[in-house]
């Protein structure tokens, strides 16, 4: 992912894209689109509030641009993909932030994730002991 930067001050994906970035892959995840093209998003985005094609269409070029979508010609336009799930994102987001981290910081992280977990509930800690088991194997 390319030109992805974290805004603390934020929730949510806008953590880590601008508003209307995040509003436009939180779309096409919760559609669950293979494949779409601008008119889909701008359509959909028009029910809402006023919103011109071209900032749309700069958007999901934008997006394009930091990697989160794919796009192959179909004619004389664009038709887009998502480049990972909404899970792969956050998931590649938290690689990225623990890993800008100094030493000190990634070992915070893990004491706050550790403090976490105290307040976890059995099928979270559940979830978590098969992944420690899957990483245990890994390294055997």
């Amino acid at each position: 992912m390319k030109g992805i930067r974290i805004r603390p001050e934020q929730d949510g994906l806008r953590t880590s894209l601008f508003d209307l970035e995040a509003e436009i892959m939180e779309l096409v995840w919760q559609k669950g689109w293979d494949e779409f093209a601008v008119t889909d998003v701008h359509r959909l985005l028009e029910l809402q509030r006023d919103i011109a094609y071209t900032t749309v269409m700069t958007t999901v070029s934008r997006l394009h641009d930091k990697e989160l979508l794919t796009r192959r010609r179909d004619g004389r336009r664009y038709l887009y993909r998502p480049t990972m799930t909404r899970t792969e994102f956050i998931e590649a987001m938290t690689r990225e932030v623990l890993d800008s981290l100094p030493p000190v910081g990634q070992q915070t992280a893990v004491a706050l994730l550790v403090e976490r977990v105290a307040e976890a509930d059995d099928d979270e800690l559940d979830r978590l002991e098969a992944l420690i088991r899957a990483r245990r194997a890994e390294h055997e």
